[in-house]
């Protein structure tokens, strides 16, 4: 299975609460946005992965990020959630969640970590923390990666410098701060959506 979205931005509601999921989940979709990541370290995680698979799961890839062990993957498994997002290049995580028709964007630095990740069988690559490396790093790790791989700049990527991530060979991004803060409004998270949105829009053009 390969990456499938439509747009290649990454929504992160670390510390979204059950009873706020899915109005959020709602306004991202309503922006555009169609994969979605729940960090496991977010507030009862399960009820909130749960529910927005259920009600968008056929409109978004939705799932978890934040994903440390294999046991997690089958949590996430058995409630249908089709995307797992890890922080780190576990083979043993990815591995698991591939074998359950999983889409993986497996978290890594250096090229030594990515093709771990790759011969793991993971379909996409995350970059953390992308803005701590710069788009000049991205650019010479792309260059040794199997072109066909969507790369994907995370940490501190806002509306502004998106592009110039994509112009250093990234597919994409996973959005977390500048998009969603615990807490925060729905118009808050809409209002943010439509702005990345705007921004691939333009950097794509």
């Amino acid at each position: 299975m390969n990456w499938t979205t439509n747009l290649p931005l990454i929504a992160i509601l670390r510390g979204i609460r059950p009873e706020e999921a899915e109005a959020h989940v709602s306004a991202l979709i309503d922006a555009g946005f169609d994969a979605i990541e729940i960090p496991l370290n977010s507030p009862e995680w399960q009820k909130s992965i749960a529910s927005t698979v259920a009600q968008f799961g056929d409109r978004a890839l939705i799932g978890a990020g934040t994903v440390l062990e294999p046991e997690q993957v089958d949590q996430l498994a058995a409630m249908n959630s089709k995307l797992v997002v890890t922080p780190n290049t576990d083979a043993a995580v990815i591995r698991r969640a591939v074998a359950k028709g999983m889409i993986v964007a497996a978290g890594c630095a250096t090229a030594s970590e990515a093709f771990t990740a790759l011969k793991a069988g993971a379909q996409a690559l995350k970059i953390f923390p992308s803005s701590a490396f710069g788009p000049d790093y991205i650019k010479a790790l792309k260059a040794v990666l199997p072109p066909q791989v969507p790369v994907f700049a995370v940490g501190g990527v806002t509306p502004e410098n998106l592009h110039v991530f994509l112009a250093a060979g990234c597919a994409g991004a996973g959005l977390g701060s500048d998009l969603y803060r615990a807490g925060q409004p729905v118009s808050r998270t809409a209002e943010q959506a439509r702005a990345f949105v705007k921004a691939w829009k333009e950097a794509a053009q």
